[in-house]
């Protein structure tokens, strides 16, 4: 049985240590039947992938399942287009057509889109079945698969619909980021880098000295990014898994950046491509109101030039059109749109009077 490089532990508490988890991050896991008969015991497999994704890795999945039964495979079509509660009941079919029990394990193979719809479809299943996560992109590995958010898009907004419903693990395979396209790949540096900014500036620095390795997928490299993103999300989780207060924090970038996909329609820019000119656009209202030093701005476009990212909006749009988006945003409190902006490298705070001023700023220049 082969152990991970790295465990990160997400600790929710004494009281409910039941749920807190393990983060393991190595290679060469995925079709390792000694390794999942250790996770899964004898409960019967709900695996659900895309059309991308299963059919390079499934069967590993399968090979390392194989002492399970029943396995159920779902197989929903890619992209955030497709994260929608058609999708959930796609899922919940198939588990229930397969007799599955309350004590099935959800496993969701795939990225970002995946995890939330396997984890909200365990969620709901018989009121909650639990769910392992294997995320194989670098996105869903640094972000979505870690934390407990769940859920599917609206026609008003995204991740609208969903519930906090933590993984019993997540197991993160490396070796599944060599075949990620380079356009995925840059999206989940995006994610990387936001840890830097807003919550370890040694960190942001090194990762601006390594951005040519981190490009070039340069395993050791991507290992000790990986991990330290974990850690950092896996602290902030642990003290406030429920977004009441510091875990705002990790959606810096994310309000204009959930905007941005809305403006430009779902799955035309990739999520962490409309985070990374999000990360841009607060850095520079941060920059602007004499918070953060104009220096960060620029070494974070650097960055994200370097590696594939925008380091700009999409063009077209007025700031008007930037606060319409951003209204129906779940982080919308009291009729006011949440913003996190900087204080200083790694210290970030959170705002409601960015103005259309603000916004029309950053866009014209």
């Amino acid at each position: 049985m082969p152990e991970p490089d790295h465990t990160v532990h997400v600790d929710l508490g004494s009281v409910i240590s039941d749920r807190s988890y393990a983060i393991e991050i190595g290679r060469g896991f995925l079709d390792d039947p000694d390794w999942w008969r250790a996770v899964v015991g004898d409960r019967g497999i709900v695996v659900v992938t895309d059309d991308q994704v299963g059919p390079i890795y499934a069967h590993q999945l399968k090979q390392g399942l194989s002492h399970a039964a029943p396995i159920t495979e779902v197989i929903l079509p890619s992209g955030e287009r497709h994260k929608h509660m058609q999708s959930i009941e796609l899922i919940l079919d198939a588990a229930l057509e397969d007799r599955h029990e309350r004590r099935s394990l959800f496993i969701a193979l795939g990225g970002g889109v995946v995890g939330d719809m396997t984890g909200f479809a365990a969620a709901c299943f018989l009121r909650g079945a639990d769910f392992v996560q294997v995320p194989t992109t670098l996105l869903a590995q640094v972000d979505s698969s870690v934390g407990g958010k769940t859920g599917v898009n609206h026609a008003m907004g995204k991740n609208l619909i969903g519930a906090f419903h933590q993984p019993r693990r997540v197991m993160i395979d490396l070796n599944t980021l060599l075949t990620l396209p380079q356009r995925e790949y840059a999206a989940g540096l995006a994610e990387v880098v936001k840890y830097g900014l807003i919550s370890d500036g040694e960190f942001f620095d090194w990762l601006v000295a390594n951005r040519e390795l981190l490009k070039q997928r340069e395993m050791e490299t991507i290992a000790i990014a990986v991990k330290r993103s974990c850690e950092i999300k896996a602290a902030i989780v642990a003290a406030d898994e429920r977004e009441a207060g510091v875990r705002a924090h990790l959606n810096f970038g994310h309000t204009f950046g959930h905007a941005i996909e809305r403006m430009q329609g779902y799955g035309d820019w990739l999520h962490g491509e409309a985070v990374a000119a999000g990360m841009v656009m607060a850095s520079r209202i941060s920059a602007d109101r004499g918070d953060l030093a104009p220096a960060i701005v620029e070494q974070l476009m650097a960055f994200n030039q370097s590696v594939g990212l925008p380091s700009a909006p999409p063009t077209g749009h007025t700031a008007e059109d930037f606060l319409e988006a951003m209204s129906s945003d779940k982080k919308v409190s009291a009729g006011k749109v949440r913003y996190i902006l900087l204080r200083g490298l790694g210290t970030p705070r959170i705002t409601d009077n960015v103005t259309v001023e603000d916004i029309a700023g950053v866009i014209a220049s």
